[in-house]
């Protein structure tokens, strides 16, 4: 690409504003290149309602109050806290980078916290607010170099891989492809070990249809696929009415039906976006509930995740873009990680999950996008989705769910840069990646994979190569996992 092409606005004050000439790039690029982010990411705003508003708490509660999901909710929620944060990255920062609620970190929240004892959804994003504050102290500290050192790049790829496959159970488990089985294995094809019913057949072409548009390299390819088996699930339902498995009473009638939601032709396509989700958080109120040293666990492990993906993800954009120092790292590095840090607390005082930098604004790059007016335009786009939140409640878990399955793979290809040959990292980055599914809970995951990896170390004598940091997260997690044993012993209720 010529860097010596001129926009029309050269002179403007967005030209100058957002360096668009000084980085070989044009107006129309930035717009195109800001569209297409959107396209490619703009599935979060079907998929984390699916994920965390379809969930209850440990009191049966959902997200917004009430005994039903509120999809239409956290849909509006979710697309207003991208919007406005990928606003912020691309006039604060410049940068061609835009964020929404991350896949992985919304699991855990919905799995791994809001489903712990007398925890409420309030409580958990409580945690997440929390979370977003320490990464704030933590950019504008500098510490962040210490945490970047503390955890084996390994071991964090390993975290990674194990959300990955976590995803990927979930969205089969909720496609009702797998299912639990009566007195027999783990869990069953189908049912009985057949796969039985229109639904699931739809789950199946739906995957297909994600497969084909993602291998034929189609930007959106999860969007379009979503949008288009949602469409078949109309038709199928229209055809033959099937209706939903659950009764009014919540018990399963109809083991053949949709999952969550009856796909219908909607009565309205806009409506004013309903934002009753903002500030519906308890920030201490975790403490209270589960005890100071898990609720600082989970905070940890919230962080983890969240922080090294954006350092990892805001580098990858760059390198794309030949945005990178020479050192590489990418211009306005410490304001993408302050904005960052803002967005994950964001995210938890508006009840959709932390906000993080999403690696589809690759995509952006790739159509030539090089400063933050990419962003901005993804910005509008994802404010203006906020109209369109009806449109979420057709969507049924199986018309979702392939986009889970294909997420998760995406994940899982990161497996290939552990060392497996070196049984320091191999075995606890094993147990990582095992336990996450497994046990359906990420935060076994993690905490096993940091107690052995310090293990491993103690029982070779290796004592100085452990960061003063993993041995005392290795202390809190060994003390998580023992806090009933612990309590018993202190005779603790």
């Amino acid at each position: 690409m010529s860097t010596s092409a001129r926009p029309s606005t050269e002179g403007s004050v967005v030209e100058r504003y957002f360096q668009i000439s000084e980085r070989g790039s044009t107006v129309g690029r930035e717009i195109r290149g800001g569209v297409a982010t959107f396209f490619t990411m703009a599935y979060i705003i079907v998929l984390n309602p699916l994920i965390i508003g379809t969930q209850e708490d440990s009191t049966g509660g959902f997200l917004g109050g009430g005994d039903s999901p509120n999809l239409a909710m956290v849909a509006a929620a979710t697309a207003l806290v991208a919007g406005v944060m990928t606003l912020l990255m691309g006039v604060v920062a410049n940068y061609p980078l835009a964020l929404a609620a991350g896949l992985g970190l919304n699991a855990f929240v919905a799995f791994g916290i809001a489903k712990l004892p007398e925890m409420t959804w309030a409580d958990a994003m409580g945690l997440i607010v929390l979370e977003g504050l320490i990464i704030l102290v933590l950019v504008l500290t500098g510490f962040r170099k210490a945490v970047l050192l503390a955890v084996p790049a390994q071991l964090k790829t390993a975290i990674s891989v194990g959300i990955g496959l976590f995803i990927t159970v979930v969205g089969l488990v909720d496609a009702g492809f797998v299912r639990k089985a009566e007195g027999g294995p783990l869990g069953e094809l189908g049912v009985g070990g057949f796969l039985a019913g229109w639904p699931l057949l739809v789950f199946v072409i739906g995957l297909f249809i994600i497969i084909t548009l993602h291998v034929r390299g189609v930007r959106g390819a999860i969007l379009y696929g979503i949008l288009g088996t949602t469409v078949l699930a109309i038709l199928v339902e229209t055809i033959f009415d099937i209706g939903g498995q659950a009764d009014a009473s919540g018990e399963v009638v109809n083991p053949t039906g949709w999952g969550l939601n009856v796909p219908s032709i909607p009565d309205s396509v806009f409506a004013t976006p309903d934002f009753g989700l903002l500030g519906d958080f308890n920030l201490l109120g975790s403490f209270d509930k589960i005890g100071f040293v898990s609720a600082l666990l989970l905070i940890f492990t919230i962080l983890l995740a969240d922080f090294f993906d954006t350092m990892g993800t805001m580098v990858a954009v760059g390198s794309e873009g030949d945005l990178l120092d020479e050192e590489g790292n990418p211009p306005n590095s410490q304001r993408i990680l302050i904005v960052d840090s803002l967005a994950a607390a964001a995210g938890g005082a508006a009840s959709v999950s932390s906000n993080t930098s999403y690696i589809e604004s690759a995509s952006g790059v790739g159509e030539g996008a090089r400063t933050g007016l990419a962003s901005v335009v993804t910005g509008v786009l994802f404010l203006l989705a906020t109209f369109l939140s009806p449109l979420v409640a057709i969507v049924p878990y199986e018309a979702a769910t392939p986009a889970l399955v294909l997420v998760g793979f995406l994940m899982m290809q990161q497996v290939k840069d552990i060392d497996w040959d070196d049984m320091e990292i191999a075995i606890p980055a094993f147990l990582t990646i095992i336990l996450m599914p497994f046990t359906y809970s990420i935060t076994a995951g993690i905490g096993a994979g940091f107690v052995t990896y310090v293990f491993i170390k103690i029982v070779r004598g290796r004592f100085r190569m452990i960061h003063p940091l993993m041995w005392l997260v290795g202390i809190l997690f060994v003390l998580y996992f023992g806090i009933d044993p612990i309590k018993g012993v202190l005779g603790v209720g």
